[in-house]
């Protein structure tokens, strides 16, 4: 895993798994988190017991759930409050939950306020960009001004190839897509996080994005580079002394 070392100034405990550390078989291999895409299912709860015990919760209250690639955002106090839920972003203030957001390629994103002790995790592909997920989960937070964010690996501007319905949606953002020959062009989605982040009022100083990326599904799990694949995680945690 890499342990995310700007959030414990922020009070949170927070890591992206890689592939290394589980039990999954290719091409799941071997810390696979997701449960929809064709691995077994006794071997990804053991994953994710894993995980849960690396960020120091019971495998109850490392909360995950059914993401639909839109905008819509869970208030978690316990884990009830996530069971049988349909979202793309978690928020609590609770030192006894773990939130995990899953990925292979789109970007997780780490969102805290340290001054009223909260956080939230998104998945923030180019479905979920164009439909304001990061828009929707910021509007829980009292005063974005106040807001750390943390983006996660996701795949590079330079392999992202989408075509013209897709990038139609993000023409406004600076520096995010580039022709790639015909009607193609290429998407950088880290990009359109840090300007939707910027436009709804985050200091940019208070925005860190990671360097590492997807591309080559050595390190983490991407779609892109092949499918099936298994999916892994951002996972954060206020910090319990």
């Amino acid at each position: 895993m890499l342990v995310v070392d700007d959030a414990r100034a922020l009070g949170v405990d927070a890591f992206v798994t890689t592939r290394a550390g589980g039990v999954s078989d290719p091409p799941y291999d071997s810390l696979n988190l997701g449960d929809h895409v064709g691995d077994d299912p006794a071997r990804v709860r053991e994953n994710r017991r894993r995980v849960a015990d690396a960020v120091g919760v019971a495998e109850g209250d490392l909360i995950v759930v059914d993401q639909i690639h839109g905008r819509e955002v869970v208030e978690v106090g316990d884990a009830r409050d996530a069971a049988s839920a349909h979202a793309d972003a978690l928020v609590t203030s609770s030192r006894d939950l773990a939130l995990a957001i899953l990925v292979a390629d789109c970007v997780p994103v780490l969102l805290v306020d340290p001054r009223r002790g909260r956080l939230a995790v998104a998945h923030a592909g180019w479905r979920g960009l164009a439909a304001g997920v990061l828009e929707s989960v910021l509007a829980h937070f009292e005063r974005p001004q106040d807001v750390h964010a943390l983006i996660g690996p996701a795949i590079s501007g330079d392999r992202y190839q989408v075509g013209p319905e897709v990038a139609g949606h993000f023409a406004d953002v600076p520096g995010a897509r580039r022709r790639d020959g015909g009607d193609r062009w290429l998407l950088d989605l880290t990009r359109v996080v840090e300007h939707r982040l910027a436009e709804a009022g985050l200091d940019g100083e208070h925005v860190t994005a990671c360097v590492e990326r997807t591309d080559d599904d050595a390190l983490f799990f991407s779609d892109r580079a092949v499918r099936p694949c298994g999916r892994f995680a951002l996972v954060a945690r206020r910090h319990v002394a």
